[in-house]
């Protein structure tokens, strides 16, 4: 073999490993993301698709079903007593979640956790 044929096998193959190396894996969402949009997905479901009133602001998802690490709930902006009532808060975060998602009354970020 003369050198041309080494240096372009040698190339391809770097080339080539390269290449394998910078595959993209189809999802770059974080958990976070992921229940921040199903949250929002089950806010928007109940307060406008089904006219609830979330006024008393009430547990959503308790885990939520396709992130069952994470609860959502929904809480006024500031906080207001109605919140701290036990029947409105999600009972999962203090057993199988092990995060949560607060929302506004119109299903917007307030607290992440």
């Amino acid at each position: 073999m003369n050198f041309q044929k080494i240096f372009f096998l040698f190339s391809f193959s770097i080339l080539f490993l390269l290449l394998g190396c910078t595959q993209q894996t189809g999802n770059s969402d974080s958990a976070e993301q992921l229940a921040l949009r199903e949250c929002k997905q089950l806010c928007n479901n109940s307060a406008l698709g089904n006219g609830a009133d979330l006024s008393n602001g009430p547990c959503l998802g308790n885990p939520m079903q396709q992130n069952p690490d994470w609860a959502c709930d929904i809480a006024h902006n500031p906080r207001a007593a109605v919140d701290d009532i036990a029947a409105n808060q999600c009972s999962a975060f203090s057993g199988e979640a092990k995060h949560f998602v607060e929302l506004d009354t119109a299903c917007n970020l307030i607290k992440i956790n």
